[in-house]
């Protein structure tokens, strides 16, 4: 069972990545490098919480996990901007690759610190997140 969900954690981090990159690169043609991440990674992170609550760990989203989730992603955050600004601007690494890179290093504590957050903590009484359908 551990397994399956280590797997669609996986699937989901590829989809992340890919809206990440996306975004990122898109906004690096306006934006200073720096800046394009940090936009890129929030608008990530939150389409990672619903896929990670419906796909990966098969939960309903609830507004106290929604503002829990970030706490995941700080660690990610850290090591992917300090890894971005050490890649790029010390190492002259490409700016469209070293996004990459750093992303990679950090993906085993982010799914350590998701899964504590969606799942080891089911506090009674939870609202769930309720969204329009069309965004659904």
């Amino acid at each position: 069972m551990r397994s399956a969900r280590i797997l669609r954690f996986g699937v989901v981090g590829v989809v992340n990545t890919a809206v990440y990159y996306a975004c990122y690169l898109a906004l690096s043609t306006v934006l200073p490098y720096l800046a394009a991440h940090v936009i890129a990674f929030v608008t990530a992170m939150i389409g990672s919480f619903f896929l990670n609550c419906h796909y990966t760990f098969r939960i309903k989203p609830t507004w106290r996990k929604f503002l829990l989730f970030p706490l995941s992603n700080i660690t990610n955050f850290v090591v992917t901007s300090v890894g971005l600004y050490v890649l790029v601007g010390r190492l002259h690494m490409n700016s469209t690759i070293a996004p990459l890179v750093a992303a990679a290093v950090a993906i085993p504590v982010t799914f350590v610190v998701a899964h504590y957050i969606l799942v080891d903590r089911h506090p009674a009484g939870e609202t769930p997140v309720v969204l329009p359908e069309s965004v659904v």
